[in-house]
């Protein structure tokens, strides 16, 4: 088949998972030594090439310049990087027998160590290239042309792979430190953590992410104590001056970036020093890791936080991972290692195995009675991107030839005679609409992205419509109460001449029923899509609509008491306040609130306000408060009003019966109280539109409650009771 292409998946100059689309270079190498390193490999129509970090502990080489370097194998098997390696083996072989994706196209794979270091890194890279571990002087410029043409990373983070024009084709299924470095910042300042000590390790992605996250803490007002580096191949020495340090600082919050093979020496020393009593803030390379969840450095960690990339499942994962079995076939090399450090015996299928493993493995044993982060993918975090960078690579190439599938004709295969060059196949990886693109493009504004994450879809707008069921209610209640007051007005109005209504100050009492309608009726300019004059309405019309309310209820009150104490020998309380005066003590009470309504619209109105703060692409139509405290006085004035009120309706209490209207008053006074106070937690706490519902309801429940107390009663003795409504009764002349 002429599809010759090689595609390589691995980790180039450690940036741990890297994708390389090139041709095949000219033969124009020799090799310098023999390149024994172990491969996993599987032919192809189209080879996917990987390197993964399958030891964490890389040999320390002599070059005495005199001889050719032996070949020595790393240390330090990790159980999570072997599980990356097979989570790429699954997403080929998942892949392959889809017939819905590259038809008629086999892909394959050949997977290297990189052992967690440079020099190995490049090297495996080289032989994934070329198939040898060194080249001439003058091929090496195309060499490195290849390497640099689309490296596709699944753990490299680092800022300084966001440089478009230094790295023009990278791409990753990772995001870049830019978004864990803001948040580990404001982690730290959240716990008011200023003085910290940062370790790090000699790489870039040390280097830019401790660079940034320096950077902005101390914009913040933070200061960095040490700044420590661990060499690649750190000697005990300097080991025991790092840990000396950290003993000796008053910081007592470390961030560390690395890997977890990186600080898994200096860790197992800070636990021999018993260096305790330290807050580790982890990045996102070991906060997950296993690896260092070893009981001998639990006092070391405990407490240890950090963010780490989103979990998911990968269905169908799990079981083939524990289909893995030694074989002494060589694509089983890494499987091997893996056994015997799993189990730890020593397999037959070679001489020299480890001589530290004494007992032979039997090959049998069950991995579904182990507990490993091989075994572990509850919830995959960098699996999933391994997962998702196979995936991507097979969409684009899906396109580039041509595909089409199985299910819709036989003669709709792949194109598999087209030539494509390597930036064709990453083009069409950033240009393809597919779920787990990394390099993402922000939605306008009031957008969000679908559920697949592959478009943008506008926001539903939401707010207390007319239309909905809640918004039905709250404006049935509202005008069922203004007819309910406007009935009650019309029976005071047919039995204005009784002595009941004379009694109770029938002025006021027609004027505050005309309140209790507006009171209602204000809670209708709530209701509806938020716009500036309703923004504007809402807040004045409640606070003068119940400002005239309250006053009114407190001239009634006054009256009372005044009346009362009328009845004793040259008294002329009540002369002074009369209905001349009340009318002048209700227009200068509501004026305040007008005043203070005026000032507050007119240099902070609140304005219709599109809130995209809340989960599920919804987008809250509410009235924006530019200054929140203008809300409160108004509601404060009503309540200074209320207290008054209360305070005087409670010290007429115990008047003869002839003045009950006292009782009605207090009692009215305390719903109102308890609906107001109710409100503040259930206002601030409410989301959305339930928000402005909490309000109406607040509104027609206090104004019920002062509109029942305060005439029903009297309706009762007018209606049912006309036998108490006579001049007698009132007066309390009535002969025994």
């Amino acid at each position: 088949m002429p599809v010759t292409k090689l595609v390589l998946l691995g980790l180039l100059l450690l940036l741990y998972f890297s994708v390389v689309f090139c041709n095949a270079l000219d033969n124009r190498c020799w090799t310098l030594g023999d390149f024994n390193s172990p491969v996993l490999e599987q032919d192809g129509d189209i080879v996917i090439g990987g390197l993964f970090p399958m030891h964490y502990i890389a040999p320390e080489t002599d070059h005495n310049y005199s001889e050719q370097p032996q070949h020595q194998e790393c240390s330090g098997f990790d159980f999570r990087a072997f599980r990356w390696v097979q989570t790429m083996v699954f997403a080929i072989e998942e892949i392959n027998s889809n017939s819905s994706l590259l038809p008629g196209v086999t892909l394959g794979y050949r997977i290297l160590d990189s052992c967690d270091h440079v020099h190995t890194s490049l090297r495996s890279t080289l032989f994934l290239v070329n198939g040898t571990s060194s080249q001439t002087k003058a091929n090496a410029d195309d060499s490195a042309k290849c390497l640099s043409t689309a490296p596709i990373s699944y753990f490299a983070t680092c800022t300084c792979l966001t440089n478009k024009k230094e790295y023009p084709s990278f791409l990753r299924t990772v995001p870049s430190d830019v978004f864990q470095v803001q948040g580990l910042v404001q982690l730290v300042s959240y716990f008011g953590w200023r003085w910290v000590g940062t370790v790090g390790t000699d790489d870039d992605y040390s280097h830019y992410g401790i660079q940034a996250f320096t950077e902005q803490l101390e914009r913040l007002g933070g200061c960095i104590a040490f700044h420590h580096t661990i060499p690649k191949t750190p000697a005990q020495a300097q080991i025991h001056a790092i840990i000396n340090s950290l003993e000796g600082s008053t910081a007592q919050v470390i961030i560390a970036f690395a890997t977890e093979g990186q600080l898994l020496e200096l860790l197992v020393e800070a636990a021999h020093r018993n260096l305790t009593r330290r807050q580790w803030v982890a990045s996102e390379a070991w906060v997950t890791a296993k690896l260092l969840t070893i009981p001998e450095l639990h006092p070391v960690l405990a407490g240890t936080v950090g963010f780490a990339f989103r979990g998911t499942t990968i269905p169908g994962l799990a079981e083939f991972l524990l289909r893995v079995t030694p074989s002494p076939r060589p694509e089983s090399v890494f499987t091997n290692m893996f056994w015997e450090e799993l189990f730890g015996c020593r397999l037959g299928y070679k001489d020299g195995g480890d001589s530290e493993l004494s007992s032979l493995c039997t090959g049998s044993e069950d991995l579904m009675e182990t507990e490993n982060s091989y075994t572990d993918v509850s919830r995959v975090r960098i699996s999933y991107n391994v997962y998702k960078a196979v995936y991507a690579i097979a969409h684009a190439l899906h396109q580039l030839l041509q595909c089409g599938s199985k299910e819709q004709s036989s003669d709709h295969i792949c194109k598999t005679e087209s030539k494509f060059s390597p930036w064709q196949v990453i083009f069409m990886w950033e240009i393809s609409n597919i779920s787990g693109a990394t390099e993402c493009i922000k939605c306008p504004q009031y957008y969000w992205p679908n559920n697949e994450r592959i478009s943008c879809v506008a926001g539903i707008e939401e707010f207390l419509s007319y239309h909905e069921i809640m918004g039905i209610i709250l404006i049935s209640l509202s005008l069922f109460g203004v007819a309910v007051a406007t009935v009650i007005t019309v029976i005071f109005f047919l039995f204005r001449s009784t002595p009941i209504v004379k009694a109770n100050n029938s002025e006021m009492s027609f004027l505050l029923l005309l309140s209790l309608k507006l009171c209602f009726l204000c809670s209708l300019v709530f209701v509806g899509r938020p716009s500036p004059w309703t923004c504007r309405a809402r807040q004045a019309a409640f606070g003068i609509s119940f400002v005239l309310c309250i006053s009114c209820i407190l001239v009634k009150t006054i009256v009372v008491l005044l009346a009362f104490r009328s009845t004793m020998p040259g008294s002329i309380s009540l002369k002074l306040f009369g209905p001349p005066q009340q009318r002048v003590f209700i227009f200068c009470c509501t004026t305040g609130q007008v005043i203070l309504c005026a000032c507050w619209l007119a240099l902070a109105p609140p304005y219709p306000y599109k809130n995209t703060s809340y989960q599920g692409g919804k987008i809250v139509l509410e009235c924006k408060d530019v200054w929140p405290l203008g809300f409160y006085l108004v509601l404060g004035y009503i309540g200074l009003l209320s207290c008054m009120c209360f305070a005087l309706a409670f010290l007429g209490r115990k008047l003869p019966d002839t003045f009950n209207e006292a009782k009605l008053i207090t009692f009215s006074m305390l719903i109102f109280f308890a609906v107001w106070i109710s409100f503040i937690p259930a206002y601030n706490s409410s989301p959305g539109k339930y928000t402005v519902a909490v309000e109406i309801f607040a509104i027609l429940a206090s104004t019920f409650g002062l509109l029942f107390c305060i005439f029903v009663p009297k309706c009762y003795v007018i209606l049912l009771r006309p036998d108490l409504n006579t001049k007698k009764r009132m007066t309390g002349k009535m002969s025994k």
